[in-house]
């Protein structure tokens, strides 16, 4: 990579790690490297859940949601443009919304009906039976989709806007260090302490707890 490149994933990827320890429901960040992966990686953040969890709920999700696009939403702060970097967060946070309108019920338009389809074999793959449902019902489906993602992308936003300081502070020292750990974000949220609404303040004081 060159030095732009290395720039723009530390803010991408300290984008990601931020936004995961500032919503309430976050899995807590125990690794950020902006050392490409074999696979194709440019960077990563790692998380450790602290339980198996087996249920999850609406705001548990949003929140991940809000997390995976913590990376594009850093890039956009910082730079005021974006890059192709984000394309599997993007995936996966579609994926998620997909599941949640479709599947989980979790939209207030649809309500508790299942709208997945079927999944018939085809050509060694698989596809999504979606025969029985409506264009009316589709283009509404393709519309919470959407919803659900754009509202946690432009909540990462936010987040990073008003914690600037630490996503600055974290990127730069990512760019000298290439690695850090989970206790490095919290350091730095605790340095910049950014503009906080009560429910923030109280979250980031339990997490200095633990």
């Amino acid at each position: 990579m060159n030095e732009q490149e290395r720039t723009t994933v530390a803010y991408h990827e300290a984008g990601h790690a931020l936004v995961a320890e500032l919503v309430p429901h976050g899995e807590p960040v125990s690794k950020i490297s902006i050392v490409p992966h074999s696979r194709g990686a440019l960077g990563y953040t790692m998380q450790m859940p602290t339980e198996d969890r087996y249920l999850l709920t609406i705001d548990e999700l949003r929140d991940r949601i809000a997390t995976m696009l913590g990376g594009r939403a850093g890039e956009m702060v910082e730079f005021g443009t974006i890059s192709t970097g984000a394309s599997d967060d993007i995936m996966r946070a579609t994926d998620l919304a997909r599941r949640m309108v479709t599947e989980f019920g979790m939209s207030e338009k649809l309500g508790s009906v299942r709208y997945a389809g079927q999944q018939l074999q085809y050509l060694g793959g698989s596809v999504q039976d979606n025969s029985q449902i409506s264009p009316e019902t589709r283009y509404t489906i393709d519309g919470e989709i959407q919803r659900f993602v754009m509202e946690q992308y432009d909540r990462a936003r936010s987040l990073l806007k008003k914690h600037h300081a630490a996503h600055t502070t974290l990127a730069q020292q990512l760019l000298k260090q290439e690695t850090v750990a989970g206790n490095d974000v919290q350091e730095a949220l605790a340095k910049n302490p950014g503009e906080n609404t009560p429910e923030e303040t109280a979250h980031l004081a339990e997490l200095s707890k633990a």
